[in-house]
């Protein structure tokens, strides 16, 4: 008899969440606009661990095990075992996986470039990666390295003799890029440590300004396809349900913490309006809210449907 209490024997948890995304590509689902055209150039990447593949490994200190060991079979950079979304995503793009922008070890951005690191938020905090767990690298941060990797970009592509070129996509397929973003959990984690529950709601209106600010910023330059993820249920996350005050009523029926869950969906709900609001202040955007958090949340409730004792 199988004992659902040791660590579940199963597929990496990445592999079972490329279902759900698989739906999403080859249905063109999304609860905003409708999906273009697959046939991107590039994609340009902006987010947290949830999509990072390697920057923070190159920035500081390498992910621990069980970084890629199931499917690289060596550290790939990931806070994760096997392939993240993003990597998912390329691969039904028939695009490479992407690099991170601060990894200069044997990197080619030629068809994008990725500058998500593990612990960034939409906000700065005001703290550091080794004393509160997240990154300086904010979506401002991130923004303001995109930036300077196409102004450089164009630059090479305008001396011509430049012996890097063929590392760099061309200055005309920035607009005809796939933007992808999933940021914002640790935006509602960072809040969770400080603030009570109706506090962090209160501070969702403020993190998606800065969030839309992002979006048109790029717009702006040129950006017109954008893949958004809005946050997963942050309730169901094993430092949440160990470290959030217990009381009577707080937990649901697979174990997630509910007021957390909450302040998620109240955090995507609102994001949904940002996209329908960006829709009409970018008109040549198209703007694809991707639900992350329904298809997450179902596998934790089918767990065992799934052959897992456990799913996070």
């Amino acid at each position: 008899m199988r004992d659902e209490n040791k660590y579940f024997k199963a597929m990496p948890i990445a592999r079972i969440l490329v279902l759900g995304f698989s739906i999403l590509v080859l249905h063109g689902r999304s609860e905003i606009g409708i999906l273009p055209s697959c046939n991107y150039p590039a994609i340009f990447n902006f987010g947290d661990s949830n999509s990072d593949t390697g920057a923070i490994s190159a920035s500081f200190l390498q992910v621990l095990p069980p970084n890629g060991e199931t499917f690289f079979h060596k550290p790939s950079g990931r806070v994760c075992d096997g392939r993240l979304l993003i990597d998912f995503i390329a691969e039904k793009l028939m695009l490479p996986y992407l690099n991170a922008y601060l990894d200069s070890i044997g990197t080619s951005f030629h068809q994008g470039a990725n500058f998500a690191t593990a612990g960034s938020t939409i906000r700065p905090q005001n703290t550091s990666l080794f004393w509160g767990g997240f990154s300086p690298f904010s979506l401002n941060v991130q923004l303001r390295q995109f930036l300077q990797f196409k102004t450089r970009t164009n630059e090479l592509y305008n001396e011509g003799k430049s012996p890097f070129i063929s590392n760099f996509p061309n200055p005309e397929e920035f607009s005809k890029a796939l933007y992808t973003f999933d940021i914002g959990q640790n935006d509602l984690a960072a809040g969770f440590r400080s603030m009570s529950d109706d506090q962090v709601r209160e501070s969702i209106p403020d993190i998606l300004n800065q969030f839309s600010l992002a979006i048109q910023e790029l717009y702006h330059q040129g950006a017109r396809v954008f893949w958004i993820h809005n946050t997963g249920p942050i309730g169901c996350l094993p430092y949440s349900v160990m470290f959030y005050p217990f009381k009577s009523g707080n937990l649901d029926q697979n174990g997630c913490v509910k007021p957390q869950n909450e302040v998620a969906q109240e955090f995507n709900r609102q994001l949904k309006d940002r996209m329908t609001q960006l829709r009409q202040q970018l008109p040549s955007a198209a703007l694809i809210y991707v639900d992350v958090y329904s298809t997450k949340y179902r596998l934790i409730s089918e767990a065992k449907k799934q052959g897992c004792g456990r799913v996070y």
